[in-house]
């Protein structure tokens, strides 16, 4: 998938977190974090959010995500409904994993 305009997704409120994706031009995933527990949690917010677009086929993004204490899979939730927003596409394949 390619990125072609910036979206958003989530919100700001407690245990959530709001994601804007935008193209990157110069290539590659560029993630802008403000997190409330960035200290405990940094690389795994950022880990999650990296892991997410690659599995979407996303190499060039540009990631703003202001994290109010989210949980990994409410990260990883925001940052695929952000994608395919970005990308343009609404054929979503929600699928529940146990």
């Amino acid at each position: 998938m390619r990125v072609k305009k910036a979206a958003v997704s989530g919100t700001m409120e407690s245990s959530d977190i709001m994601v804007t994706i935008s193209p990157n031009e110069e290539g590659g995933i560029v993630i802008d974090l403000n997190s409330t527990v960035e200290k405990q949690f940094g690389a795994a917010i950022r880990s999650a959010i990296t892991e997410t677009l690659t599995e979407l086929g996303i190499q060039d993004a540009r990631v703003a995500a202001v994290d109010k204490g989210a949980l990994d899979c409410v990260i990883r939730a925001r940052v695929k409904a952000g994608a395919f927003r970005a990308c343009g596409r609404d054929d979503y394949q929600w699928e529940v994993r146990t």
